[in-house]
């Protein structure tokens, strides 16, 4: 009876050092493989989507501040020359080529 008990505690042992050899194994692998797929989006010059955050939100941004720039730019500019925003815009508006369409007949005598 002893030596059975003796037997069951020793396979025991044994099957408890398999599996944790395995989980050691399996996270080897997970971090290998992480390495390999790291280094492979690295060779191929992707970014990963924090990274494409980041940098969309930069650009956003950058334009934003573009836009009020702008904006400010013409306030300065119809400052200076004298007229008042509304001025500005409605020759703005007036300078655009309207869209219509109109055709001139060609009448050549050749």
């Amino acid at each position: 009876m002893q030596s059975n008990k003796r037997i069951f505690g020793d396979l025991a042992r044994m099957a408890s050092g398999a599996i944790s050899m395995a989980a050691g194994a399996r996270d080897e692998l997970e971090q290998i493989f992480q390495q390999r797929f790291e280094r492979f989006i690295n060779e191929k010059g992707w970014v990963n989507r924090e990274e494409f955050e980041a940098v969309r939100a930069l650009a956003q941004k950058a334009r934003e501040e573009q836009m009020e720039m702008s904006a400010r730019l013409e306030r300065i500019e119809a400052q200076l020359a004298g007229t008042s925003l509304k001025d500005v815009n409605s020759r703005r508006n007036k300078n655009k080529p309207s869209k219509t369409v109109t055709k001139h007949a060609k009448k050549d005598g050749t």
